[in-house]
């Protein structure tokens, strides 16, 4: 709404009823919707976080303390509390874990930020400062990364992403299985992570889970005549359906003689008999199809005694193709024996109610499957939730071949860094700066909190403590500040880059935002429709007029 001239006329340029926040209002508005975001998962984080259970209107329950599956499970309106789920979003395609840090570092930057604007720092010297801060403290770590590849740093590095959450009791055992896995599929030093299957089966113990050095396809036999187990397999891809191609065009078939219809189903019968004799001339004994199968092509496939699976996944398909060295064929007319992949053999078997069909001994493939047990479907679930974290942990430390050491010693470090960084500039930007390192604190101090500690006293040991060296953190198990080398803690470069520079990234984007315009009803479940009430009424039924964002 604008006044022409001085007339005091009003002009409506905007939709009644939308919803404007400008200046001071929209940048107090986003930092809070960012800060509560932070504070709802801060109690997740390290070996000692606390879980949440999340229940959707359907009555469906989560437990976990994954950060982005509890952003993802969230209902969250306000958009830039959306902006934050982004950041965890991101880390979690990049990396795999890191996401609860990432989300915590972004909140605490704007809540400096909040302090910054108090004293009229305006927010493009923030946003500056806070862009300056986050190069350095790249250039800061890159100085405290240890090059390592071998093994045991895979292996520490997977029990150091298991660790707190639920798999942390068979941690070692499921370490070697991922391991295992990320090395087998490692191809040219580049780690595809879809290419590892984790087929989640209830029924038994964390313990029993196993590495199946092929592939487990969540498929039964198409029928039940055929054999239950082929050795030596010469598998067939088919993405091509065995069934009678519908006609792509209207068309009218005029019958005058019983002896005609006759000859039409028998051509029918007679195409599907040449598709199944096409498989069998292949040398195929198991057809593994993208498409449906028809039952008359079954009854053929299982005279000739073929093992076949109908409706498979595309990304089984893919998967099959990695590990058997089978390719996939489009056109049945294409199929020759040189497109077939092996097997040392291929069985269906029922674990807990599932029936599952395994491809086994295969040479040297480049997809694996891991059969992971859980005692309840909940406890299955967070362990697979972990065992992704770990996957792809190791995967980004065996292409990288760069880890940190853990425990909130990078941050302190980082931290110390841009404190004397800070001193070296001149200008508002020092300020802005010197919040970015305090913020990064966020995550040791974060830590001790969860493990029941003093956070003022393990914030004031550990940069005493880094005063000699880098590698100095939080053992938040002995509540001691120790060089986190001996105690194994460590992790990938790439997860804490990737959470500095995806949570300023993030923070400085909120922070250039100083006028929002929202459409009619657009902001109503966010409570920001009553800034009158903030802080000091309560829209939402929220304390302080915090927006609600569930």
């Amino acid at each position: 709404m604008a006044q022409l001239g001085g007339q005091g006329q009003q002009i409506l340029i905007l939709p009644e009823g939308t919803d404007r926040f400008m200046g001071r209002d929209a940048q107090r508005l986003n930092i809070l919707a960012g800060k509560i975001l932070a504070e709802t998962i801060r109690t997740t984080l390290g070996p000692k976080g606390m879980d949440k259970m999340l229940v959707d209107s359907l009555g469906d329950i989560v437990v976990t303390n994954d950060g982005v599956t509890i952003l993802r499970e969230m209902d969250i309106a306000h958009p830039a509390a959306k902006m934050l789920v982004e950041v965890a979003k991101t880390q979690e395609d990049e990396v795999g874990d890191g996401t609860t840090t990432a989300v915590i570092i972004a909140g605490e930057l704007l809540k400096k930020a909040e302090d910054l604007l108090e004293l009229d720092v305006h927010p493009t010297i923030i946003a500056m400062g806070y862009r300056q801060a986050a190069l350095k403290a790249q250039e800061i770590l890159e100085g405290i990364t240890i090059d390592a590849s071998d093994k045991e740093t895979l292996l520490k590095v997977a029990m150091t992403a298991m660790t707190g959450k639920g798999s942390e009791k068979a941690k070692e055992s499921l370490a070697e299985l991922i391991v295992e896995s990320v090395m087998q599929v490692e191809e040219d030093g580049v780690v595809e992570k879809d290419n590892i299957n984790i087929q989640r089966i209830q029924g038994a113990t964390v313990n029993e889970s196993k590495i199946v050095n092929g592939v487990v396809v969540d498929k039964s036999r198409a029928d039940n005549s055929m054999p239950k187990k082929i050795e030596n397999a010469k598998i067939a891809l088919l993405k091509y359906p065995i069934e009678v191609k519908d006609l792509e065009t209207d068309a009218k078939i005029k019958l005058t003689d019983p002896a005609q219809m006759q000859a039409f189903l028998d051509n029918e019968e007679q195409m599907i008999k040449d598709m199944v004799d096409k498989i069998v001339a292949s040398g195929a004994n198991v057809l593994i199809c993208q498409k449906g199968i028809d039952d008359l092509a079954l009854h053929y496939l299982s005279r000739a005694g073929i093992f076949a699976i109908k409706r498979a996944k595309k990304s089984d398909m893919t998967r099959l193709g990695k590990a058997t060295g089978a390719q996939l064929v489009t056109n049945i007319d294409d199929l020759t024996t040189e497109d077939l992949g092996e097997a040392g053999s291929i069985y269906e078997k029922k674990i807990f109610d599932e029936v599952l069909t395994f491809v086994e001994e295969c040479k040297d493939p480049k997809a694996v499957s891991i059969i992971l047990r859980g005692s309840t479907r909940h406890v299955a679930e967070e362990v697979e939730r972990a065992l992704e974290d770990a996957i792809g942990v190791v995967a980004a430390t065996l292409e990288d071949k760069k880890v940190v050491i853990g425990g909130g010693a990078p941050e302190i470090e980082i931290a110390k860094g841009l404190r004397d960084y800070a001193d070296s500039i001149s200008g508002r930007e020092q300020l802005a700066v010197a919040a970015f390192s305090e913020a990064l604190e966020i995550v040791p101090k974060t830590l001790a909190e969860n493990a029941g500690l003093d956070s003022i006293d393990a914030i004031v040991d550990l940069r005493a403590a880094h005063e000699t060296s880098p590698y100095m953190g939080l053992d938040v198990f002995k509540g001691e500040v120790l060089d986190m080398r001996d105690s194994g803690v460590v992790e990938p470069e790439r997860v804490k880059k990737q959470a500095i520079q995806s949570a300023a990234e993030a923070a400085e984007m909120i922070l250039r935002i100083d006028d929002m315009i929202a459409a009619s009803g657009a902001l109503e479940a966010t409570g920001s429709d009553d800034m009158g009430g903030m802080p000091g009424g309560m829209p939402g039924g929220m304390p302080g007029g915090m927006p609600p964002m569930m």
